[in-house]
């Protein structure tokens, strides 16, 4: 798959990702927040728990799983530190999610991927 190709499903599976937290009850509060080094793919909000969501698109869900490494923990952590800053309150909660995405597959949501490092 070339770069753009590459591009343009990462994009498609950001729009399934909302649709399914959507259809969840979440309220999706940024799209592709940048900040601190770190892109964070969605901020979404249901009650009192708002999540980081990293949207991964790949051949196959287990491919799409593999590619969650401590490294992109790390990441996440950065950006949410610098989204939750800009944060009016905190939240009850706070969670790291991943949505997976491939052909043929029903997007798959694992709720609380790993320990974020907000401190």
């Amino acid at each position: 798959m070339d770069r753009r190709a590459a591009y343009l499903f990462g994009l498609d599976a950001e729009f399934w990702a909302e649709i399914l937290l959507r259809l969840k009850g979440y309220r999706i509060l940024a799209r592709r927040f940048l900040a601190a080094g770190a892109e964070i793919d969605l901020v979404a909000k249901r009650g009192g728990t708002l999540i980081f969501v990293e949207v991964k698109a790949r051949a196959t869900l287990d491919d799409a799983l593999i590619t969650l490494t401590p490294q992109k923990l790390a990441r996440i952590g950065r950006g949410a530190r610098a989204f939750l800053a800009g944060m009016p309150a905190m939240p009850e909660t706070i969670r790291c999610d991943a949505i997976l995405i491939a052909p043929g597959a029903l997007p798959r949501h694992i709720k609380a991927i790993g320990e974020l490092a907000l401190d």
